[in-house]
């Protein structure tokens, strides 16, 4: 059985010699983002998220990393995110909340920082954060009556849709002029208090994520409409945002 990392710096180096043993000098870059370069990572509860930058010719024989990503799967590896350099500097319009994200936190495990010095227009980023809002409200409120006011999968909706929200929370921030935190819980309450939002709701909504809460049927039908309404609420704000 494989075994599982207990900090993602475990697997640096044996990750970093099979790729580039498979892709030789069209291996650009290998970049670890997300929960293990936030200092984050959980054993067994998260997985390890790689960038891996390939030229075009690499680009062209990605497939051959098939076995590859098998292998690291079984370690809490996920799928690496394979990327050309022109393929990112290409879709920062497009992408921009996204590559904000993983610029917000990352380590260059092998070759170039090909984060450090991408530009991401504030008025790209606004625009993808009020997509992104007014669709994910929808999806909530999609959510929250397909769960039939039933506890179990009501905390279940707190628990993907705050993970999902968190990188938009972020880049909010971020478009109003204030610091960005680097832990999750701060990041929440930070952009509550940013927007003028319940900050009490969302510090529930942390500790549901956490399972250091659990409401029952009543209370979490309320604190879901409640949440529903806040979201409406930013995105809205969103929407004036200049």
């Amino acid at each position: 059985m494989a075994k599982i990392p207990n900090r993602p710096e475990e697997i640096f180096e044996e990750f970093k010699k099979e790729y580039e043993s498979l892709f030789g000098e069209d291996l650009l870059a290998i970049i670890l983002y997300g929960s293990g370069a936030r200092g984050e990572y959980i054993p067994k509860k998260s997985d390890i998220n790689f960038l891996i930058v390939l030229t075009d010719e690499g680009m062209d024989r990605v497939g051959d990393a098939t076995g590859l990503v098998a292998k690291w799967e079984k370690k809490s590896v996920s799928v690496p995110l394979f990327l050309t350099l022109h393929y990112i500097e290409s879709s920062l319009d497009t992408f921009p909340l996204e590559f904000f994200d993983m610029r917000s936190a990352y380590q260059v495990t092998y070759g170039e920082d090909i984060l450090r010095d991408l530009t991401i227009r504030k008025e790209d980023l606004r625009l993808q954060c009020e997509r992104e809002l007014k669709a994910k409200l929808l999806l909530l409120r999609e959510s929250f009556l397909q769960g039939h006011g039933k506890p179990r999968p009501l905390r279940d909706l707190v628990v993907h849709s705050l993970t999902a929200f968190t990188s938009l929370f972020k880049a909010l921030l971020y478009l109003k002029g204030d610091e960005v935190p680097g832990t999750y819980g701060a990041i929440i309450t930070g952009m509550a208090e940013a927007f003028g939002l319940d900050r009490g709701l969302f510090e529930t909504l942390s500790h549901i994520k956490r399972g250091e809460a659990k409401p029952g049927k009543a209370e979490m039908r309320v604190i879901l409409l409640r949440y529903i309404s806040e979201i409406k609420k930013l995105s809205r704000l969103v929407d004036k945002m200049e």
